[in-house]
């Protein structure tokens, strides 16, 4: 987390809605290789934050930076062929496909298209380059644990299981940048706990920087950098966990402390 160019920068971002301000004024960075955590009561303006990251949204004000380049015009697909994947708070599978094929998906903005490319099938270009994602698909499933499903259709799946396939599937990019928008959502202490792990393992091992929105403190005080905390779309505070955990108005509005009497 040493180099002095982040990877993203937000830089005084304002979103509306009609009447309705979304966000106001919203800047920050993050480093390669951090765990970058946004937190807030629902309503606060994270899934709006991201989205704009992400190129769902245009900022009505402001600019969004990747590697120092200016994205803030570019449509999703461009930014994803960038380097910046995604998962999304509520599940975005394809019920009836595979589990496998569901994170092949992920890969198709790493596919040469084209006219030569189906020349290339004549002379086995095609096939070696389907057969190398394919492997880099199955070692994804081995990271994540999925083996046993992958041929499952996604729709079958637990509820855990399905937003590991979804982080699968953002993965298959291979992203310089992951965006996890509620990540633990709706799962059990023992499914947080492997997705938790696994996120780590993506930031140590596979060098994926992370930016997270998540409700659950404990994980986010855990394995999280840095965190910046929203309200009514407006940045409260940012800093490390301590930091943010010794903010009174976090400890009064996010762990239940109150002032003593």
């Amino acid at each position: 987390m040493a180099d002095e160019t982040p990877l993203l920068r937000a830089q005084s971002v304002s979103l509306r809605f009609g009447g309705v301000r979304a966000l106001t004024d919203v800047s920050f960075a993050v480093a390669q290789g951090e765990i970058f955590s946004i937190i807030g009561p629902n309503g606060a303006g994270k899934t709006s934050m991201v989205n704009c990251v992400s190129g769902r949204y245009r900022p009505t004000e402001g600019r969004i930076l990747f590697e120092g380049r200016d994205i803030t015009a570019l449509r999703p697909n461009r930014r994803a062929g960038l380097g910046i994947g995604r998962t999304f708070q509520n599940l975005a599978l394809f019920a009836h496909m595979s589990v496998l094929d569901n994170i092949m998906v992920g890969r198709h903005h790493l596919l040469r298209a084209g006219f030569l490319r189906g020349m290339a099938y004549w002379i086995g270009g095609a096939q070696r380059e389907e057969l190398e994602h394919r492997r880099a698909v199955e070692e994804i499933i081995d990271f994540l644990e999925i083996q046993h499903v992958r041929k499952a259709p996604a729709g079958t799946l637990s509820y855990g299981l399905r937003k590991r396939v979804e982080l699968a599937r953002a993965v298959a990019l291979r992203p310089k940048l992951i965006l996890l928008d509620e990540p633990m959502a709706g799962m059990n202490l023992e499914e947080k706990e492997d997705m938790a792990r696994f996120i780590t393992d993506l930031n140590e091992e596979w060098g994926m920087t992370v930016l997270m929105i998540e409700h659950d403190m404990g994980v986010v005080m855990d394995i999280s950098h840095r965190v910046m905390v929203l309200d009514f779309g407006r940045k409260l505070v940012e800093g490390t966990p301590e930091v943010v955990m010794a903010d009174e108005h976090v400890k009064r509005a996010y762990l239940g402390e109150v002032e003593a009497a």
